[in-house]
């Protein structure tokens, strides 16, 4: 079984990032609230995809904990019953956590999937933890750090049930893409561990230190950026999607701030990868690292003159997680190098 987890690393690590990008689709499509009950979705496993199932009727079977939508409010089903020509609330309790009550077939659904390929990148980081044990006497670190990698996704599934009862509280949000990150890092040390430590690169202790600057301050802009989504989102709710270039009119700070930090970002990273190709460091992942960041400066720039166009915003989001995995992989390198060395 040994010989099978690299490969399931790699594939939970996949779906991890499959999670980010379903959750930036949701995020785009503001299908948040699409389910707005956890784990269910209207009290189905598998949601709804017309109104009618949400809408009571007369001689028509329920099953306890489905959810139904009545006077603008969700009600919930106490027990099994069959429905008679009146409606009884005696078999009803409403729905507490929140009171969004709106019903749009494509953002469940939209939700509902964001939700399955969690469900599927859970799954795998079970099996991941369980291939795990095979490296118990040899690596007692890859057996804990897969579990503590099973918690973790625990944690993220209970706080997106939290993001959900908040009615997409923006704190949350924000916490939800970093322990997200997280997990896509505690994954990457896994893989890296397991594997042998790669020979052909050299270690240099100022490479090694500017490149974890710029990994903390990629995060720092992914906060960032996550604030200033939220503040965009905002403002498009209060004057609609045909007044986009008006949404950015009086940005708040945060903006300004983001906007900078990619000077910044960009400028650390261009000498980074110059110090690579002058000193033959060898580290072939910093070529992804600026492909990233000019992907990402240039998205940014597209949503800020053009108005946001379709699926900028997501494929932002996107390509700031691939940056700092690329980044955190670069960095495991640099330590592995001068374990190897050692």
């Amino acid at each position: 079984m040994k010989k099978y987890f690299i490969t399931t690393a790699k594939t939970t690590l996949i779906l991890v990032y499959l999670v980010i990008v379903a959750g930036a689709l949701v995020r785009m499509t503001g299908s948040g609230m699409g389910c707005p009950d956890w784990p269910k979705c209207f009290g189905y496993y598998i949601p709804p995809t017309d109104v009618k199932e949400l809408t009571w009727s007369s001689n028509r079977e329920f099953e306890e904990d489905q959810v139904i939508i009545k006077d603008d409010k969700l009600l919930v089903a106490i027990t099994d019953f069959k429905t008679g020509k009146e409606f009884d609330l005696k078999y009803w309790r409403p729905y507490t956590k929140h009171d969004y009550a709106i019903f749009n077939p494509t953002q469940t659904w939209i939700e509902y999937l964001n939700r399955l390929v969690g469900a599927l990148a859970g799954l795998s980081i079970i099996i991941m933890a369980v291939f795990s044990l095979n490296f118990w006497k040899e690596n007692k670190k890859i057996t804990l750090l897969s579990a503590a990698a099973v918690l973790m996704m625990g944690f993220q599934g209970w706080l997106g049930a939290r993001v959900v009862y908040s009615v997409l509280n923006p704190v949350k949000i924000t916490l939800h893409m970093i322990v997200a990150l997280i997990i896509v890092g505690v994954l990457l040390y896994i893989i890296n561990t397991a594997k042998e430590a790669k020979a052909g690169v050299k270690d240099d202790l100022q490479f090694k230190k500017l490149l974890l600057t710029a990994m903390i301050l990629t995060v720092f802009q992914i906060v960032l950026g996550t604030q200033v989504r939220q503040y965009v989102d905002d403002q498009v709710k209060i004057l609609g999607y045909n007044q986009m270039h008006l949404v950015l009119d009086s940005p708040i700070l945060n903006f300004y701030i983001h906007r900078s930090f990619s000077i910044l970002i960009l400028s650390l990273n261009v000498f980074l990868w110059l110090r690579n190709r002058k000193l033959h460091l060898g580290f072939n992942k910093m070529n992804w690292a600026m492909l990233l960041i000019v992907i990402e400066i240039l998205s940014g720039a597209v949503m800020y003159y053009f108005d946001f166009p379709f699926a900028s915003q997501p494929i932002h989001l996107i390509i700031a997680s691939l940056l700092f995995g690329c980044q955190f992989y670069l960095f495991l390198e640099t330590r592995a190098q001068n374990s190897y060395q050692q």
